[in-house]
């Protein structure tokens, strides 16, 4: 018996866990990811994407011990070669993971934002980072600058390019990436926050930002 155990016994759930490990190694192949179980038979798995933005994906699953971390490339191996519900998620990345999480509750609606706009955003971009990028990436300007500003609930909250462009590296939204026109003009992603966080709730995921500044972690 495996000392730590993640368990996820639905074989699309485990397609999924693949889905989202894949994105997380595209961006950084030294990538932790954390796992908590929530108690009620669902699992949330964290990840840091490198814009400065945390993504979580929630499925039917549990992990022992109920807050572990786990290289995000040896667990991607492990998910995609398992022939069964039970794994083994490999050596233990808990001390490479520090900082708190973004609380599970207390987020107020502000407003929804059709899946659309977003990506037009992304896409105009990522043009202006390939015109004024490095082999660094995009420059610090342009991942800081709101880009959209939502109000509602008594809040109002601007949305840095780095979410945008953290969403559709995540694929969280179906079709985001390649035209307009690809993703269904009815798919909205929801805004949620609270005075010291902004989430983004889409389809397949949702991405965290602490608010006026970055993440308060690390991953070394």
């Amino acid at each position: 018996m495996y000392e730590r155990i993640l368990s996820v016994a639905d074989a699309g759930e485990r397609g999924n866990l693949a889905n989202f490990l894949a994105r997380i190694v595209q961006l950084d192949d030294s990538a932790v990811v954390r796992m908590r179980g929530r108690g009620d038979g669902r699992l949330d798995v964290w990840a840091a994407t490198g814009f400065d933005v945390l993504a979580v994906r929630s499925l039917a699953g549990s992990i022992s011990p109920d807050d572990t971390a786990a290289g995000a490339d040896q667990l991607l191996h492990v998910v995609r070669n398992a022939d069964g519900s039970d794994m083994d998620p490999g050596f233990s990345m808990d001390s490479a993971w520090r900082g708190a999480l973004p609380p599970i509750g207390g987020f107020d609606h502000v407003d929804d934002v059709p899946a659309r706009v977003l990506l037009d955003l992304a896409q105009r971009g990522a043009t202006l980072a390939e015109e004024h990028g490095s082999s660094h990436g995009p420059p610090a300007s342009l991942l800081d600058q709101d880009v959209l500003s939502v109000s509602g609930n008594g809040y109002e909250v601007g949305i840095p390019m780095r979410v945008v462009f953290a969403l559709g590296a995540m694929g969280f939204v179906p079709g985001f990436g390649a035209t307009s026109d690809s993703v269904d003009p009815n798919e909205t992603v929801r805004v949620r926050a609270t005075a010291t966080w902004l989430r983004l709730d889409a389809r397949f995921g949702s991405l965290y930002r602490r608010r006026g500044g970055g993440l308060p972690l690390s991953v070394v």
